[in-house]
């Protein structure tokens, strides 16, 4: 049901996530040269982010980006939710809580802690995560892009 993408996954995965940055749950618009920028990216191998594709019955449903980080307050590597996108027909069957255990699963030493964002209004997914054993991180996240310098 979740798997690594590959080489021929390039195009599906650009285009989950227009459909993810298109939906409710992001609060503003990244460029679409982003997407193209992480597939090939991940698709070269690099150590930092990973992107796996749900399937159920031979269908794309949906997909998930995660990044790797350190942190000293976790006491070793953090392992982020950056994006889980679930298409809307595949939503509520069980798809979401399936992934977060396999994440569980496959990084069981190697990996201090889980961490995600979910938009505020964004219920559903708040309802799955703390489900899952998420809870609330009291910090104001606060970014500077450097993309655009």
């Amino acid at each position: 049901m979740f798997r690594p993408i590959a080489q021929e996954d390039r195009q599906t995965l650009i285009d989950l996530m227009n459909e993810f940055y298109h939906s409710p749950a992001v609060l503003h618009p990244v460029p679409e040269d982003n997407f193209y920028k992480t597939a090939d990216l991940i698709l070269a191998g690099t150590p930092y982010a990973d992107a796996y594709l749900f399937e159920v019955d031979g269908q794309i449903a949906g997909y998930a980006l995660t990044a790797k980080t350190y942190s000293n307050e976790a006491g070793g590597l953090v392992l982020w939710l950056e994006e889980v996108y679930i298409r809307p027909t595949f939503q509520g069957r069980g798809i979401g809580g399936r992934f977060l255990q396999f994440l569980s699963e496959e990084y069981p030493e190697e990996v201090a802690r889980l961490r995600l964002e979910v938009a505020e209004g964004n219920d559903g997914a708040t309802r799955l995560y703390r489900r899952a054993g998420y809870q609330d991180f009291e910090y104001h996240q606060m970014i500077r892009d450097l993309s655009g310098k």
